[in-house]
């Protein structure tokens, strides 16, 4: 009987989907972030990744998939079965609060989370192509008192930051056996941060705006073991890196009702943001057919980068999650069956010291998975998360933020035959 190739139409809405997130990804004015601690650094360095591990404590270095994107680990694309083609899109939005030993204030931020396609080559050999965003910038300082050096005067300054790094990773995975498979990652970590600062002397005043753009490649390794049907361990490693930086700086003095440019539009080279090795270890067991454990453990050597700020210095990093996913049967045909629960726990010890007391935060998570049309791949996962950061002492700032997450993930197939009758 004959036969014809026929691709699913789906995928051309999505991609359109894709490519419109995109484009307000690029135009983005918000910030993705409130937080004081964004004033550090590249900024407030984003844990969430890409639809189901969001609600499992952001694990996923062993969990093992074929049905859903897995960007905690490259390895994990060699499981892309033929003919499939993965699609995510993210959005996020977030309620922050923040106590200090003088005030207390609130904001809330919506924005884009991630766009990703991932599909296979070859058998044994999967790819996959990610965007998230890497580092969150947004701050208001206001109000800063300074002394002005060899008088008793004072001035007051204003301070703002926005921007923020994106990271658009290549993912390659091969699965050299059927229970062993290796990874590859390549990251293009891009993008800028605006800093204002607006001072006032007396009569007069100064207004500087600061845009510094960063940009450099990053390379990664992932691998993933069944030790068992049940069980999976895997590893990773995120190499160390340089991003290099540009500066173009605008100042501008009014006084009297004039404003004077002093500077316009000076360009100058900013030193290297050095990034640091990066280890992950994971393992993801079924303890029964319903209900899935998983675990990471991270660490980052920020130590050996040997870069400091103004109110503190960059130490080591450990991050420890776990989480816990339970489906009561996934190929059923009842709805309410095929449902995924999920939920999580995160601890971040940081990497920023101030004073030499690090700002460590920590997240409880909570997910679920609604299965969309009949098919096994295709979900819409929601998940939240509710964590804190840093502390009121010690000139700190507590930061209480409450995190939801919607990641509509699609599964088609592609070139299959189709009988004509």
């Amino acid at each position: 009987m004959p036969f014809t190739m026929k691709m699913n139409k789906t995928p051309y809405f999505i991609l359109a989907v894709i490519l419109l997130a995109l484009n307000s990804i690029t135009a983005q004015s918000e910030a993705l972030t409130s937080s004081p601690y964004s004033l550090y650094g590249l900024g407030v360095i984003n844990q969430s990744s890409i639809g189901f591990t969001n609600g499992l404590g952001y694990t996923g270095i062993g969990i093992g998939t074929d049905t859903q994107i897995n960007n905690l680990n490259a390895a994990n694309y060699g499981l892309i079965p033929a003919n499939s083609f993965y699609y995510d899109v993210g959005i996020r939005g977030g309620y922050n609060t923040y106590s200090s030993s003088t005030d207390n204030e609130s904001k809330t931020t919506l924005n884009f989370a991630d766009l990703a396609v991932a599909f296979r080559i070859t058998e044994g050999l999967g790819m996959g192509i990610t965007m998230v965003p890497y580092t969150d910038v947004g701050y208001t300082l206001v109000g800063l008192e300074t002394n002005i050096e060899g008088s008793t005067e004072t001035f007051e300054s204003n301070v703002s930051g926005l921007g923020g790094l994106s990271d658009l990773k290549l993912n390659i995975g091969y699965a050299v056996t059927d229970i062993l498979r290796f990874g590859l990652s390549t990251s293009f970590l891009f993008g800028n941060i605006e800093e204002q600062e607006y001072f006032v002397i007396s009569s007069s005043a100064l207004s500087t705006s600061e845009e510094t753009n960063y940009s450099g490649f990053r390379v990664g390794l992932g691998m993933q073991f069944d030790i068992t049907d049940k069980i999976t361990m895997g590893s990773t490693m995120q190499l160390p890196s340089s991003l290099k930086g540009n500066l173009t700086r605008t100042v501008v003095k009014y006084l009297d009702g004039s404003e004077i440019t002093v500077e316009d539009d000076e360009s100058d080279t900013v030193d290297d943001f050095d990034m640091p090795l990066e280890v992950g270890i994971g393992f993801s067991a079924r303890v029964m057919e319903s209900l899935t454990l998983s675990a990471d453990y991270k660490k980052n050597y920020w130590s050996k980068t040997g870069q400091e700020e103004n109110l503190g210095k960059y130490e080591d990093q450990d991050i420890v999650s776990f989480g816990a996913e339970y489906v009561n049967n996934p190929t059923s045909f009842k709805y309410a069956d095929r449902i995924r629960y999920r939920a999580g726990f995160n601890y971040d010890n940081g990497y920023l010291a101030v004073n030499g007391i690090k700002v460590d935060s920590y997240n409880i998570t909570a997910g679920i998975g609604l299965p969309i049309g009949q098919g096994l791949r295709s979900l819409m996962n929601l998940s939240y998360s509710y964590g804190a950061k840093g502390q009121i002492e010690n000139i700190l700032v507590k930061e209480n933020y409450h995190l939801l997450t919607l990641n509509l993930s699609f599964a088609d197939l592609w070139f299959q035959k189709r009988l004509i009758n």
